[in-house]
């Protein structure tokens, strides 16, 4: 049986989320899908889809591998279309949504690069801590800081992305230095809003285990920017990515604290 089949059945089952649809979308049989799948797992000798009369849900392993995989077919595609005559032409509208900090600072410098190397595109790109429903509301595609929910939707991995605590040695001065997340619930914690990306709290590591928790102050924003600036002004402890402090960190205007934490 064909790899490649075997292969672009897998990615096609986990994005639409049944056999019956990738089998629909490429017009065969249910069962063709199915002997692929199960010809891939007997090859690799690892189980990558957990199949129920309800839903279809990815293992570890074909987690793992489906991201591979896609890569590969995108190279594939790519190849391809550097060979066929005039190779592929992008054209039309690209819709992007990204954290507004993080867009701001690593995906908006790429847009004019972008659009001299494809004149026929234009980029419409939406900056917002709020996680928005990238097919209710028409998008193509989203850059995410986080882990990607229980859905549908496809992601690859850019890069890791790393989160500390931090404050100024005056917000510590004044108020003490946390020696264990728990202690965060007696701190000005500077949140995000309810409505925003962190939904599930401030991870850390703790007996050796990922906990999350819910820390709460007096204030929160659904602007991440406006939380990097309250902490930058000693009125708490904020949770932010490395990315976005690592430079006042090293400067010491902000303090990095709990590290023997960090998940």
């Amino acid at each position: 049986m064909d790899r490649l089949k075997q292969i672009e059945s897998f990615v096609a089952v986990a994005a639409r989320g049944s056999l019956t649809a990738a089998a629909n979308a490429e017009g065969v049989a249910p069962a063709v899908i199915g002997r692929r799948i199960d010809a891939l797992e007997e090859r690799l000798g690892v189980k990558l889809l957990v199949r129920t009369t309800r839903k279809i849900t990815l293992t570890h392993e074909g987690s793992a591998f489906l991201e591979d995989c896609q890569r590969l077919l995108a190279d594939l595609a790519n190849a391809e279309a550097s060979v066929s005559a005039g190779g592929v032409k992008a054209s039309g509208y690209l819709r992007v949504t990204a954290p507004a900090g993080f867009g701001r600072r690593h995906v908006a410098p790429l847009v004019p690069r972008f659009i001299e190397q494809h004149p026929d595109v234009n980029v419409s790109l939406n900056l917002s801590d709020r996680v928005v429903d990238i097919v209710n509301e028409s998008y193509d595609c989203a850059v995410r800081v986080g882990d990607l929910p229980d859905s549908s939707l496809i992601s690859v991995r850019l890069a890791d992305n790393r989160r500390m605590c931090v404050a100024t040695p005056a917000y510590l001065k004044r108020a003490g230095t946390p020696k264990h997340p728990n202690e965060l619930l007696r701190h000005e914690c500077l949140t995000l809003s309810s409505d925003a990306s962190q939904t599930r709290g401030w991870a850390f590591v703790v007996d050796g285990a990922v906990t999350h928790l819910r820390p709460s102050g007096r204030l929160d924003c659904s602007d991440g920017q406006v939380l990097h600036d309250w902490c930058a002004a000693g009125l708490g402890i904020a949770w932010r990515s490395t990315w976005e402090v690592e430079q006042e960190v090293a400067s010491g205007r902000l303090v990095s604290v709990l590290d023997d934490f960090a998940a």
